[in-house]
């Protein structure tokens, strides 16, 4: 009986999502007075050990190159094994791209209780209750799952990251693993900029930027905040940005600890995908966009004379640091 918790990794780096699922599962494992493990497929360059500080006491890994790629089957089928292998009742996934992907389609095999999107520790008081959001965020379920192999995905920016003081035992799994179905016949990488999804802060441009030759205003703010930039479905549409930039309920979901819009109306379907997002600020000259009523902070005026003004307080700020 123990929590094992997936650590996703990238080009041999463990990602930031996953050391806040690792302090979430640590959580839950001490609430039930049980060990938290880790779980890692591929070939890892980071020093595994290390992720004893956010409270795990082993790490178990699949070093197998084929794993080095996503293949959501095979990885269920792998991760499955290890549960079964380890011998634990919660599986806990970080509700990435990846462990949408993969959590369910684990939990399938396992014949196995699943909540996705949860957001806060389970109730483990009577029984095992999960709560998530649903509704694109608008309201919050409880769910109870009776399996004897439970499975859990947590959103982003849910649960605070708690590293302290530990070393984890490393310790190699040996599951077999198939040949992956999935052949890669070439990966276009973006380079220079801060991924979306990994991003504490992201400034993001609607049309009331009023076209692409206008973007150096964001870019510029978005610079000296060491941010990551975004936009809404019509600019992705009008190609004035690349799509993978765009951010709501049919693009990236996201949840940064500051996420700054600029003439952003804030319909329903771009609020749906950064309303997880810890502090939202709003820019825009209509008073009455419905972007404000999700704000917390928010600016009534043009764009282009305020950003401009926000971008120089911000490098005097840093000049003076």
């Amino acid at each position: 009986m123990s929590v094992l918790i997936f650590a996703d990794q990238t080009e041999g780096h463990i990602k930031k999502a996953s050391f806040e699922v690792l302090s979430y599962g640590a959580a839950l494992a001490k609430q039930m007075g049980t060990s938290a493990e880790a779980l890692v497929l591929g070939t890892v360059t980071d020093d595994l050990a290390a992720l004893g500080k956010y409270g795990v006491a082993k790490v178990h890994q699949v070093a197998n190159e084929t794993l080095n790629h996503v293949d959501a089957q095979l990885y269920a089928k792998v991760i499955a094994e290890a549960v079964t292998a380890t011998g634990a009742t919660v599986l806990v996934f970080s509700h990435t791209q990846t462990g949408k992907a993969v959590s369910a389609r684990t939990a399938a095999r396992l014949k196995a209780g699943i909540v996705t999107g949860a957001c806060a520790l389970p109730d483990t008081s009577n029984g095992f209750t999960v709560k998530k959001t649903v509704f694109s965020g608008k309201a919050f379920a409880n769910i109870s799952i009776s399996s004897p192999i439970k499975v859990i995905s947590l959103n982003l920016n849910s649960f605070k990251t708690v590293a302290g003081e530990g070393t984890a035992e490393v310790v190699a799994l040996n599951v077999a693993v198939d040949a992956s179905k999935i052949k890669i016949t070439a990966i276009n990488k973006i380079v220079g900029e801060v991924p979306l999804t990994e991003a504490d802060i992201v400034v993001s441009g609607g049309r009331g930027l009023k076209g692409p030759e206008n973007w150096g205003v964001l870019l510029d703010l978005a610079k000296e905040l060491h941010a990551g930039t975004a936009c809404s479905r019509p600019v992705g549409d009008a190609h004035w940005r690349p799509h993978h930039e765009h951010v709501g309920q049919t693009g990236v979901q996201i949840a940064p600890n500051l996420y700054i819009a600029l003439g952003i109306s804030g319909a329903i379907q771009h609020l749906a995908g950064v309303n997880r997002s810890k502090v939202i600020v709003v820019i825009n000259k209509d008073p009455e966009a419905p972007f404000f009523k999700a704000a917390d902070y928010g600016i009534v005026g043009d764009l282009f004379e305020v950003v401009p003004k926000l971008t120089e307080e911000i490098k005097k700020l840093h000049a003076s640091t």
